[in-house]
């Protein structure tokens, strides 16, 4: 959450980062600004936008050719004008922008007032400007390293100061990024914002300072020890990010997932699973899998698979939770963590407990090089490219598909052979998905019908309870209405209570084990006038007579429903955004990429 953008080389720096900060606008949006050097330090920030910041202050004209610009998820203090970044210094010689918390801020607050310093917001991240301040004897680094001795929690920073040609950028806990192209150099808290410009990065590590001139980088720790760093190459392009004719990224993204999902499979499925797995996983006498939103929904998933398929015991845990409860997990344990863009916080958060434990890690991550990516042992890249909308869609199916293969490759470990009936079925879903997408004018029109109600039931049962789960998340992301997810035999234990004709229960009632009882909890539904709207097989005529709107998918195994039948929901949530006129692609208080607990 948040992003950062910065530039120092040849040309003028403050049209490159307005472009930069379109890009990570998914990141952050309540606020905005920028900071430049040309001669001396300029500073515009405003609430609101990027866009509508850009209309008060008009951004591109300023000049330079090295700044720092930022856009903001707000942690401490409301969204408005002095809150936004970047910060400076009493001096308005340091400008600062901030990913993060800073835990001890109101101690560091007290001794700086104490001091004499001047602090005007109410964040956390302004007593930073003020520590290197405090610190500054003429060289920078020096005086950022001294100034985060003092600083417990979490940054990814940028700093410029008006006498020094380079920016000064560190990380702990949150991600950023370096990228060099001839005499020019970039950062950012994600690779979108600047790899128009060039393909090669650098990844900071926890603990790392840099200093950033044109084409040039030097790393050292906060010790002042030089670290030798390697670039590595980003995999996607610059098209992949562009919303190619959709009306916005989330739909782009829905309508990618017949392919997308092709990116697991490549190279791993044949008459046997290869998943590169590095060292030994197969004796694990359990599998803990640990995520958090959209992520956690898929390791329940993932649970249903690993214990039918490979027959291992599989418990799932929120991340946020996990190493609040002394998690008693240890050599033997294979802890599997789920995360997007690989930096969620909560999730290397206990990634790391996990490690101290002594099990064995593995990751399930979209974005190459992410800092859970690198500090698991081993891992799978699930290769959706490059999501932007802020609610999760192609990630959530592949990551499904990722844990049905490593369920499959764990089975094959003891079994020695795979399923050739379950090969086909998963090689078959790419078709399967694009022909519910052909649903969209369809569910379209039902989202017209159900667009003006306050409340949603999602029910499911065995391994698509999780998909009622997802479903009701999504409609809450983006389109603000309260959805609840249940299995749907506990809708007996409570919800019932709620169900008239003013709320739309969302069945997910495929054929297959559970039918009969799905369509008795349909039955309880309509004798309270309540309104369904059912996912059902393909070829089931009965289930019209209780559904006052059938969405149909095609049959596959049971253990692949959850990647067919999540396709209708996401498409039903986005289309009751899309006519209630919301952003759907930014909803309100939510950021992409949590990088703070």
């Amino acid at each position: 959450m948040c992003g950062i953008v910065g530039y120092i080389g040849k040309r003028r720096a403050a049209p490159l980062l307005l472009k930069g900060l379109r890009r990570l606008e998914y990141r952050g949006y309540d606020s905005a600004g920028m900071a430049v050097i040309d001669g001396t330090l300029i500073l515009r920030k405003d609430r609101g936008k990027i866009e509508q910041v850009d209309n008060r202050h008009n951004f591109e004209e300023l000049d330079g050719i090295m700044g720092i610009a930022h856009t903001r998820w707000a942690t401490h203090g409301e969204p408005n004008q002095k809150n936004a970044h970047p910060h400076i210094d009493c001096t308005g010689d340091v400008a600062i922008v901030h990913n993060g918390i800073i835990e001890n801020y109101m101690t560091l607050r007290e001794l700086l007032a104490r001091e004499g310093h001047s602090l005007t917001t109410d964040t956390d991240s302004e007593i930073i400007a003020h520590l290197i301040e405090k610190f500054y004897t003429g060289d920078l680094l020096g005086s950022v390293r001294k100034a985060l001795m003092q600083v417990q929690g979490t940054y990814g920073l940028a700093i410029v100061h008006k006498n020094h040609d380079e920016i000064v950028v560190a990380r702990n806990g949150s991600p950023l990024i370096i990228g060099v192209r001839g005499d020019e150099t970039f950062t950012a808290s994600d690779a979108s914002a600047i790899l128009e410009h060039t393909k090669k990065m650098i990844y900071l590590e926890d603990g790392e300072v840099a200093s950033l001139r044109p084409g040039r980088v030097m790393v050292r720790d906060l010790h002042d020890k030089e670290m030798k760093k390697n670039h590595e190459t980003i995999g996607w392009d610059l098209a992949e990010i562009e919303k190619a004719g959709f009306k916005h990224f989330m739909l782009k993204e829905i309508f990618e997932q017949s392919e997308s999902i092709k990116n697991v499979m490549r190279g791993r499925l044949g008459k046997k699973i290869k998943l590169s797995i590095k060292g030994d996983i197969k004796g694990c006498g359990r599998v803990v899998i640990v995520a958090c939103g959209t992520s956690w929904h898929a390791a329940l998933i993932g649970r249903y698979l690993i214990e039918k398929i490979a027959k291992i015991p599989t418990e799932v845990d929120c991340s946020s939770e996990f190493r609040y409860r002394n998690p008693l997990v240890g050599p033997g344990d294979l802890v599997v963590f789920i995360s997007q863009s690989g930096e969620t916080a909560d999730t290397l958060a206990a990634l790391r407990e996990a490690k101290k434990k002594g099990a064995k890690t593995m990751g399930i991550i979209n974005v190459v090089g992410s800092t859970i990516a690198r500090e698991s042992e081993t891992g799978i890249y699930i290769h959706a490219g490059p999501e932007i909308g802020v609610a999760s869609t192609k990630a959530y199916t592949n990551q499904i598909l990722a844990l049905m293969l490593l369920a499959l490759d764990l089975m094959q470990s003891k079994d020695g052979d795979v399923d050739e009936k379950m090969i086909s079925e998963i090689k078959s879903l790419p078709g399967k998905i694009e022909s519910v997408l052909q649903e969209d004018k369809r569910i379209h029109a039902i989202a017209r019908e159900v667009a003006d109600h306050n409340n949603f039931l999602y029910l499911g049962r065995g391994i698509n309870y999780p998909t009622a789960l997802e479903g009701a998340l999504k409609l809450k992301e983006i389109s603000y209405i309260h959805a609840e997810g249940y299995p749907a035999a506990e809708m007996k234990h409570g919800p019932i209570a709620l169900i008239d004709e003013n709320m739309p229960v969302v069945f997910i009632a495929n054929r297959g084990k559970g039918y009969d009882k799905i369509i008795s909890n349909m039955e309880e539904v309509k004798a309270r006038r309540g309104k369904i709207i059912a996912i059902a097989t393909e070829g089931d005529n009965e289930i019209k007579r209780l559904a006052d709107w059938v969405i149909y998918v095609p049959r596959t195994a049971d253990e692949l429903t959850p990647l067919v039948n999540v396709i209708p929901l996401q498409l039903l949530a986005y289309h009751v955004a899309d006519i209630k006129e919301l952003d759907v692609d930014k909803p309100r208080n939510l950021a992409k990429s949590v990088t703070v607990e």
